[in-house]
């Protein structure tokens, strides 16, 4: 007994330390360089929206600042990922991770950097059903939903218009692999086939031998779980220019603008499903991005506004800035019962639990984290006509 109230002695100092700490730091880690640096920009932003939001308000712990400092995870390596965020951790000192992007870079982080220190992260954006899974420590949530559910959303949307035959091609990597397995066995379960589910690489300058063989194999659309700026528009390329297939769908690592610059009425006809919600908070959001100069309907960035304010939240409500206090108060903040939150509201929320109030943190993406701190998932469903993408609704 002696033991014990030594160690809850000594952690109510070191508690009490962090939370008298005149600056906190957060990274932002996300893939400024790689297949998806076209999104980091928006994602980047709605991060540090969120910061601003909390720091203009002076609300946090007594007036504490937040400082965000960035790494570039390049979304595919993971050596590069993982010194990244070990100089964050070890060398700034940050105290949680608003990140990474991609799934097998997060994983790296998450198993090299993040448990062994303590730091925890919530990602925007990293989606592979393997993560639900992972060695975490409780220090790992996320606020884009498992690609267990986008496989069975974009199973619905496929066959609700019909289409009951596709060849699927995916990146190969944790994210490629884990969407193209969940979409298959949601779309066979429904009735659907798959007529080939194949990996490609990212970086080639000719996808003609993978198009041909998605083109053997046929079906009526192609499902391409890949990059937008890398290998997944390689293959959409080669698929229009060789006329294997004319319509595809796009899963969320293709949804940006990129794509719609790179193909324009090329697609017109095809489909695509990110991350998304029509709700009272993503309006809001999105309206307030507009006020910085930043498109806030790009994918993942109201996830990143959601990922980092949820961070400072859980702080509040810990009374400190320390991880091993404050990763206990995620799931909490996140979720009913309390008044719920959403944006532009940060510094009501720390009044709120500064007060020992109770908050639901609603967000910008309609957030609701179920264990073991996934969100439960919304999803935007688009179609492409005359040379843009349209909103055709909201799962």
């Amino acid at each position: 007994m002696k033991k014990f109230l030594l160690a809850s002695a000594a952690t109510l100092v070191a508690t009490s330390a962090f939370a008298q700490d005149d600056t906190v730091k957060l990274g932002i880690i996300l893939g400024y360089t790689g297949p998806l640096e076209s999104l980091a920009p928006g994602m980047e932003s709605g991060a540090k929206l969120a910061i601003a939001e909390v720091n203009e308000s002076g609300a946090l712990l007594g007036g504490t600042t937040v400082e965000a400092v960035t790494g570039d995870s390049t979304c595919v390596d993971a050596a590069a990922a993982t010194a990244a965020a070990e100089r964050l951790v070890t060398g700034d000192g940050v105290v949680g991770i608003m990140g990474a992007d991609c799934s097998g870079v997060t994983g790296a982080i998450l198993s090299n950097v993040a448990v062994p220190n303590g730091v925890v992260v919530i990602s925007p954006s990293a989606t592979s059903p393997g993560l639900t899974a992972a060695e975490d420590n409780g220090l790992f949530f996320r606020t884009a939903p498992s690609d267990a559910r986008q496989g069975q959303i974009i199973s619905d949307i496929l066959m609700e218009k019909g289409i009951e035959t596709v060849a699927v091609t995916y990146t190969n990597n944790d994210y490629g692999k884990g969407l193209a397995d969940a979409f298959q066995s949601a779309y066979e379960e429904a009735g659907g086939t798959v007529t080939i589910s194949a990996a490609h690489e990212d970086g080639k300058a000719d996808y003609s031998a993978e198009v041909g063989a998605l083109a053997a194999a046929g079906g009526d659309r192609l499902v391409v779980a890949g990059y937008v700026d890398q290998g997944g528009s390689g293959i959409v390329r080669a698929a229009l220019d060789s006329g294997a297939f004319d319509t595809f769908h796009f899963p969320d690592g293709m949804i940006a603008q990129a794509l719609v610059d790179n193909f324009g009425s090329e697609i017109d006809g095809s489909s695509g499903d990110n991350p998304g919600t029509d709700s009272e908070g993503a309006k809001l959001y999105q309206d307030m991005a507009t006020e910085e100069g930043y498109d806030g309907t790009s994918a993942f960035s109201a996830e990143s506004y959601d990922a980092a304010a949820l961070m400072m939240l859980a702080m509040q409500a810990a009374g400190s800035t320390d991880p091993a206090a404050w990763k206990e108060s995620v799931m909490d903040v996140a979720n009913a019962p309390g008044e719920q939150i959403l944006p532009g509201e940060l510094e009501k929320a720390l009044q709120i639990l500064q007060e020992g109030g109770d908050v639901d943190y609603v967000g910008a993406s309609a957030v609701e984290l179920i264990e073991p701190g996934e969100s439960a998932g919304n999803y935007r469903v688009v179609g492409f006509e005359n040379g843009e993408m349209v909103v055709e609704g909201y799962r």
